[in-house]
């Protein structure tokens, strides 16, 4: 467990200021912190079975291609049925689907029977009502917009805390239609119960939008003979589209959404990642599949953040950073989130320690609310590469309005309140014709 200094920080009450730089439009606002103590780390949240054994429990969904969705639940009852009901209407379900599960044994415990079922095709921006293994109760999501504009949640280091609880009222008070979580799902440390809890937490979320979630340290919990390549437990649970994206690996994946027009890159700082690692291999592919012609908008999450002025992990991501922000820049990357550290903190864009127009903006957001607390010190002076960066508990919200243009704002959990302390405007960098037209000379013959 992290232990870390308070520090208060007090800005003035409110400034808004606007400039213009090639590529970004970018507007500064900065909310009254002036009534604002930083938060200690929240009580964990243990959230109870109450449904009977043979009921779906732990339901989340997730994205499975272009036009399909992935729902996921646990019955402590092995005999229940691997099936999917849904259709457009309550109560009126016109398909219905079977599909896998598993199950897995950690020491003396052992999960319940864990069902996957890959529905579609369906509909984009369009209401589902669904029931699994036909038992109620019945549960509802909204596909994806096929087109622009589309809105993002984006939360790492999530846990299962009363500021865990806060931040995901917070982020459904105003809709969205992705969720994206960069690592650090339940903070379980191979206490496999509260991975039970920690999805029956999410629930009432996670079932009626997609989460799309990549790998944390703290979902690692390798144990020799027990989980000796570890993530047993995020595996056989978060199963994402590694398959649709031609990756061999859980821990990395690919997806499109918005009709192809914005590309998603989700990988893994734990697992090989060096230039002769199958990871590092099937990212250089994906990347050379994108046209920035139809996609005008490439995104990558990742855990361990290759940038950060906080003192807390300083440098656990340098390696990785070494070995792909080459092909990360090559590609054009838009933005890069990662989690980690327990803060918020925006770059400009960079590439090889360098503010660069045609780099990727760097964003950590580790500050969803996990049981060690927030990481206060940052290192002094404040580097210029870094924009804006606070230690609060809160979330983030990108809206890609068409093309050309997204908005990405963080939000302070305050209490009671969701308060906008940083936002800016971002454009493609698909539009600019001096990136575009330039490529690095070690990547021409991998990109």
């Amino acid at each position: 467990m992290e232990m870390w200094c308070l520090r208060a920080f007090l800005l003035p009450s409110t400034i808004v200021f606007f400039f213009f730089v090639p590529q970004i439009l970018v507007q500064f606002t900065y909310a009254s912190v002036e009534e604002f103590t930083r938060p200690t780390a929240g009580n964990i949240i243990l959230t109870k079975h109450e449904r009977s054994e043979s009921e779906p429990q732990q339901v989340h969904i997730s994205l499975a291609g272009s036009d399909h969705m992935r729902v996921t639940w646990v019955t402590e009852d092995h005999r229940s049925h691997s099936t999917v009901e849904y259709g457009t209407a309550p109560g009126q379900y016109t398909t219905r689907i079977r599909g896998k599960h598993t199950s897995y044994t950690f020491f003396s415990y052992t999960s319940g029977k864990i069902h996957h079922v890959k529905i579609g095709p369906l509909e984009p921006e369009t209401t589902y009502y669904y029931r699994c293994g036909a038992s109620d109760p019945e549960f509802s999501f909204k596909t994806p917009p096929s087109t622009f504009p589309i809105e993002f949640a984006v939360v790492g280091d999530l846990g299962q805390t009363d500021w865990t609880k806060s931040t995901l009222e917070h982020v459904e008070s105003k809709d969205y239609d992705v969720f994206l979580l960069p690592g650090d799902l339940s903070y379980a440390n191979s206490q496999q119960p509260l991975w039970d809890s920690f999805g029956r937490l999410v629930e009432p979320v996670a079932s009626r939008r997609p989460w799309m979630v990549t790998e944390g340290n703290h979902d690692v919990e390798m144990v020799p003979v027990v989980s000796p390549q570890g993530f047993k437990s995020y595996n056989a649970r978060w199963l994402m589209p590694y398959k649709e994206s031609g990756s061999e690996s859980n821990l990395y994946y690919s997806f499109d959404v918005a009709g192809g027009s914005i590309h998603i890159i989700m990988l893994g700082s734990y697992t090989e990642f060096d230039s002769d690692s199958a990871q590092y291999e099937w990212l250089q592919q994906d990347l050379a599949k994108i046209d920035r012609r139809t996609t005008p908008w490439v995104f990558v999450l990742l855990h361990a953040p290759w940038y950060n002025t906080n003192t807390a992990h300083q440098g656990e991501g340098e390696e990785m950073r070494k070995a792909m922000e080459e092909l990360l820049y090559g590609a054009r990357v838009d933005i890069v989130f990662a989690g980690h550290v327990h803060a918020y903190e925006r770059f400009t864009r960079v590439y090889d320690n360098d503010a660069d127009l045609c780099g990727p903006v760097y964003v950590t957001i580790g500050d969803g609310g996990n049981r060690e607390g927030l990481a206060m010190s940052y290192k002094e002076p404040a580097s210029p590469l870094s924009m804006f960066r606070e230690a609060s508990f809160g979330h983030g919200r990108l809206r890609v309005v068409n093309h050309t243009h997204a908005h990405w704002s963080w939000h302070r959990n305050n209490e009671a309140n969701s308060v906008v302390a940083d936002e800016v405007w971002l454009e493609s960098l698909s539009t600019s014709s001096t990136c575009m037209g330039q490529e690095p000379s070690s990547l021409k013959d991998e990109l």
